[in-house]
């Protein structure tokens, strides 16, 4: 399965493909909302992990352009993000975000969360 890291911050972005990687998961990333995008189009994620703050496009905006996508529309979304006021997480939920993670974050509750996810999403 494919998961695709969306976050501007390097460092995330390689603890959470770390983490993943190691559970056997193939794992493409992003540094910012346009590029993950255009990954998400063209390399077909099974599952995105998504920063709401990000260059270019803010994680919201990414999630608009994937819903509105035939193609992107059903991939499960966990937003992980230091924006967790009760607006932004019920702005994310709204837009169809799955699950709504805050920063700093386990990342072994990271890892389970998208397992649930993956799991349900499965035909």
């Amino acid at each position: 399965m494919k998961i695709l890291i969306a976050d501007d911050s390097s460092t995330v972005r390689r603890l959470v493909a770390a983490r993943l990687s190691a559970d056997g998961y193939q794992v493409l990333e992003a540094a910012d909302g346009a590029e993950a995008v255009e990954l998400a189009r063209s390399g077909r994620p099974d599952l995105l992990v998504l920063d709401k703050v990000m260059p270019k496009m803010d994680g919201f905006e990414v999630v608009r352009a994937l819903r509105e996508d035939p193609r992107t529309a059903s991939v499960p979304i966990v937003m992980l993000t230091e924006r967790t006021s009760e607006q932004d997480v019920l702005g994310g939920l709204g837009l169809g975000v799955e699950e709504y993670m805050p920063k700093p974050f386990s990342p072994l509750e990271l890892s389970l969360r998208v397992r649930r996810l993956l799991a349900r999403a499965a035909p």
